[in-house]
């Protein structure tokens, strides 16, 4: 189970427009939360916590938005926050799971590895 997430904050969208799902972005992680116990061995959480810490700077994709997208079939998407997954410089992304629902723009811009890491996508 992953312990701990982090909750990154925008710095500034790669490109000139306001980021839409499936979009890279950089990020600063502000803060952490503990979503489980560390156990005496250390567990899988404590290898995520040492790879992003407090302040890093990283570039993320963004799975969801509370800006109205529109989609080319005319559906027009809404969620309820906005929420992006961290990625190393590679392209990989550094977590094992998504929580929550993301975006099936992110098909279209090629990221099925985080789409595969999701629970749902709409």
């Amino acid at each position: 189970m992953q312990e701990s997430v982090r909750e990154p904050c925008v710095i500034e969208p790669l490109f000139l427009s306001l980021g839409k799902p499936g979009d890279r972005i950089i990020v600063v992680v502000q803060k952490s939360r503990n979503l489980g116990e560390t156990g005496p061995s250390g567990g899988a959480g404590s290898v995520t916590a040492a790879k992003v810490r407090r302040g890093d700077i990283r570039h993320a994709i963004v799975v969801r938005t509370t800006k109205k997208v529109q989609r080319p079939d005319g559906m027009v998407v809404k969620f309820d926050d906005n929420a992006c997954a961290l990625i190393g410089k590679n392209g990989e992304p550094l977590g094992t799971r998504i929580n929550g629902v993301v975006g099936s723009e992110l098909r279209d811009k090629k990221w099925s590895k985080i789409l595969s890491l999701a629970s749902q996508h709409v």
